[in-house]
């Protein structure tokens, strides 16, 4: 590896389906290159279209418990992934400078970016209220409520990865929604 972190166990090489780390059902890796080195940093899992299947399977499974999780819940665990970001702020800024090529002032700004992500969702998620509509009959009562509709997907950029991945998360994980990710193939680590 040619940069040092403090907690290595940010540094996960593996797909994360059904709350664990796993290789893909092929078993083939790929390697991720620092663009301004062109040296390996690492290597993760080439996932293909059954590994998909799998990831939104577990997804949906996991929805079932997710969707029915309070708001106050959610939030929480959304707040305490803020803190863990915050804390982990320097090693995330590495990571992203060593996948991106970006300045290590540019990956602590989107380390502090992404962050607020998490931070923001977790007191909307606080904030999923319903509405009253004015009915068109007089014996009539229309309302509305805010409830999730199932497994998000996102697909992510290489420029900001740890940005759009928190921004896309955050906001499905506190409406209730569960979420497959794929992220991009350059920035896989972050």
């Amino acid at each position: 590896m040619v940069f040092e972190l403090t907690d290595v166990s940010l540094l996960q090489s593996g797909a994360f389906i059904d709350g664990k780390v796993c290789e893909s059902i092929s078993g083939s890796r790929v390697d991720v290159i620092d663009p301004a080195t062109s040296k390996i940093i690492g290597s993760v899992p080439e996932m293909n279209g059954e590994d998909s299947r799998k990831a939104i399977a577990a997804a949906e499974t996991a929805l079932a418990t997710w969707r029915t999780t309070t708001a106050t819940v959610r939030s929480k665990h959304l707040h305490a992934w803020h803190r863990h970001v915050t804390d982990s702020a320097e090693d995330l800024a590495q990571l992203i400078t060593a996948e991106c090529g970006k300045p290590l002032s540019e990956s602590r700004g989107e380390v502090a970016y992404a962050a607020s992500f998490l931070e923001w969702y977790a007191e909307e998620a606080k904030r999923a209220y319903g509405d009253i509509i004015p009915p068109h009959q007089e014996d009539k009562r229309l309302l509305v409520i805010r409830q999730p509709i199932g497994v998000a997907a996102a697909i992510t950029p290489w420029n900001f990865p740890a940005a759009m991945i928190l921004r896309k998360v955050a906001a499905a994980l506190a409406a209730g929604c569960t979420m497959v990710v794929k992220p991009a193939p350059q920035t896989p680590l972050t």
